[in-house]
Order: C-alpha cells, then structure tokens, then sequence
C-alpha cells in the first residue's frame, strides 16, 4: 500500500494542472465525534447551521453510542477545537491533514482512465464523470438495438442532459411491470453510480446469467441524478453533496434533493430551511431542475412500477418508507420480506450484514425524500433506498480498488431483491 501510494503522490507532481485545479483540501483535518445525548446531537445541529464551512459527513443515529465526522478547514481548526472542549463534546483526530488521501485518490482515478477507450466502460476500472457516463449509455442502443432505449427526461440546472435508459428481453411486449433504480442523488457517493453502471453491465453483457429478470419486467435505470453537484465532486471538490443551483444565501449554493420531493416536505424533523445545511429542502417542493426530472421519471411508471430503488451511500441499510412519520405504509411487511431476501442473500454470499425497515426507525427521520414519493404519490408497490457499504476515508469516498468488493457484493442482494419482487407480484 505504501509502495502505491508513493507512486500515486509522484503522478501529482507530473500533473499538477489536472489536479490541483481540483480542491487539494490542503491541511483540512477530519474529526469524529461521538455524542452521547440529545443534548450533544441537538449542539452538532446548531453547529452545522453556524459554521457553513464545516463539512458534517452524516447525521447522527438515536443510539446514544453512534458517531459522525467532520471535515475542518485550516482556519477554523483552533476554534473547532475550542468548542469541542468548551461543550464536552468527545471528539478525536482521525485525518491531520486530508490533502495526500484526497489528492492520491485523484490521481489513481486519472491514471486507471488512461488505459480506457471511451465509450466503452470498465466499470470495476475507474470511477466516470457524467459526461463519460452519457457517452456510454448513447452507445447502448447501437450494441443492444432491440433491448436498449435512451431517453432524456430532461436538464440539470447547469444545462446537462439527463438520460434514462430501459433495458427489456427484446420481445416487443409493451406496457410491463417495471423496476425503477437511480443513483448519484447526492453528489459525493460515487459508488452509487457505479453501482448502477454494474447493473446495467449484469442485465446486458451478463444476460444468459440475469435473463429471468428480465422476462416479464423492465429495468429503468438513471445512473446519475444530481449531474451538476456530481461533476463538481470530479472538478472542484470532492465531499460536495447538495445540487449546484444558487439559493438565497450567497454564501450556501445547493439543495438535497433527498429533502426537495413534494410529499411530507417541509417537515423541520428531517429537513432544513437553513440553505447552508446539508438538509436544506429548497424553498418549496421541487424547485430543483432534478427533482422535477426524477419525479417525471418515477410519475411516468405509475400503475407499472412494482420496485423504486435509490442507490446511496453509506451504511449497509435497506430503508422503506416512512422516513417522516414513526407510523409504517400499509404495505411495510410485504416490502419487508423484499428487504429480507436481500439482507439474507448478502449474508449467505459474502457475510455483509445489513440492517433494514423504515428509515425514520433504522436511520434518522427524513422529509420530502425521493422513497416516501415514490410510495405516497406514485404508489410503487415496494419502494426503498439502499445504503451501499462504506470505504474510503469517509465511508462514501472508496478507492478505485473497492469498487469490484463494493459492487458485487451489493448486486448479489439487488438480484435477490429484484427476483422476489418478480416472484411476488408477477405480470
């Protein structure tokens, strides 16, 4: 690991105009902190509103023993310090200075795409910008013309295409039961698209192996969702996590678009007015160019999409509706038995444990996310959000070299998932 890591940090120094036009993080320091109370969570809620320039990777579980990071910038590293100690807050070192990892990652993702002939993608090979994915998914149909469509639902904010690609068994059959994934809600989890470029390999390059997937179904796949915040993540600054259109603070550009869908938005448990949090929901429901994008998308299936699932990053969890309410959808055990023939293909597979069952209980409350809409507007029969498993310094920031563990893991359990929906609410 030292031995390339070594040569990792030379390639910086023969392409520096690559990448240190990228944030280089230089002596950003990341803190794990520990509360261990309400009192203690409800202070990192308050410090996540006033210091807008502290990077708050994750939100706190109920569980009194959970933890969570924070990325420092230099200048703020003193007092940071100061205000842990001065509210007894537990906190410990983890990264002194996040410039090496952060700029070492770059670089191995620079070098692996050299060896790569666009539009064909290796996708246990490199992670891929969104334009790089649009090539591919444009070469689809030329390969696979009978069982690949391409479709642009709309753009993103900064004008970027947004596409949408079905995969069928080539039969001609119209109108069947569809299965709906998305990645890359959230700019910085760049296993998400990957994940989903690995599903699209498996129903297409692997299909002798996949093919009873796809007999009576569809598969509908929209590899990256937030394309504007995901690019940014690849030119300016990796840990970036919300869209990248300017709201009215100058100061905080962007809006989760996991808070932004129209049902049960607007709930401060779970959401943010506060444009400089993480959470922050947007001013009203979809006001985002994205979400409007995603909700056509998911409104477009109504009455066929029997499995909504959203790919995220981290945690190993299967999370069902609600995620605003303690209360559970009429629907919960049947999307539960789904959840458990994942969690226990995982298991029989590779020993992953998942945990799984209504994000409000299994993670933390949420408001006007993407799963709640997709069951309490579009009326999907199962919908659900997959936390893929963590790697990388900060759990959604994996080397290059993960992605194959990462991947092949998380498919077994997909597969499954995806064939007791077939099995359970056949054409």
């Amino acid at each position: 690991m030292a031995a390339s890591l070594l040569g990792l940090l030379t390639l910086l120094l023969v392409q520096p105009l690559v990448l240190f036009a990228w944030q280089d993080y230089k002596d950003y320091r990341v803190y794990e902190l520990r509360p261990q109370g309400i009192a203690d969570r409800k202070l990192i809620r308050k410090l996540s509103k006033e210091k807008p320039l502290w990077d708050f990777l994750g939100t706190t579980r109920n569980s009194n023993d959970s933890s969570l990071r924070v990325i420092i910038p230099p200048e703020e590293v003193d007092s940071s310090v100061e205000t842990f100690r001065s509210y007894h807050l537990e906190h410990r070192v983890l990264i002194e200075d996040l410039a090496p990892l952060v700029q070492a990652q770059r670089a191995e993702n620079i070098k692996r795409k050299e060896f790569i002939q666009m539009p064909h993608i290796e996708v246990l090979g490199a992670f891929y910008t969104h334009s790089e994915i649009n090539e591919y998914l444009d070469s689809l149909p030329e390969r696979f013309p009978k069982r690949v469509q391409v479709k642009q639902f709309g753009w993103s904010y900064e004008r970027r295409p947004l596409k949408v690609l079905t995969i069928s068994n080539g039969d001609g059959k119209r109108d069947k039961p569809v299965i709906l994934i998305d990645g890359t809600v959230h700019a910085r989890e760049w296993i998400s698209p990957s994940m989903a470029l690995y599903i699209i390999q498996q129903l297409l390059d692997n299909y002798s192996e996949n093919q009873e997937l796809l007999q009576d179904y569809d598969w509908v796949i929209m590899p990256v969702v937030n394309a504007d915040g995901y690019e940014y993540t690849h030119t300016d600054s990796r840990y970036w996590r919300k869209t990248r259109r300017p709201t009215s603070n100058p100061e905080c550009v962007g809006t989760d678009i996991n808070r932004n869908f129209g049902y049960e938005w607007g709930h401060d448990e779970g959401s943010s007015s506060d444009p400089c949090e993480g959470i922050y929901r947007g001013e009203r429901p979809f006001d985002q160019p994205e979400s409007q994008v995603l909700r056509d998308v998911l409104l477009n299936y109504r009455g066929r999409l029997n499995f909504y699932l959203s790919l995220h990053s981290y945690g190993n969890y299967f999370l069902l509706p609600w995620g605003y309410t303690r209360e559970f959808p009429e629907r919960y055990q049947d999307m539960m038995s789904v959840a458990d023939a994942g969690g226990m293909a995982i298991v029989h597979s590779t020993n992953g444990i998942y945990s799984w069952g209504s994000t409000y209980h299994v993670l933390y409350p949420t408001s006007g996310d993407t799963t709640d809409f997709a069951l309490g507007v579009v009326n999907a029969t199962v919908a659900m959000t997959m936390e893929l498993p963590a790697a990388g310094f900060q759990g959604f920031d994996p080397w290059v070299s993960h992605i194959e563990r990462l991947v092949t893991e998380s498919w077994v359990g997909v597969r499954a998932m995806a064939a007791e929906v077939i099995r359970s609410y056949p054409a």
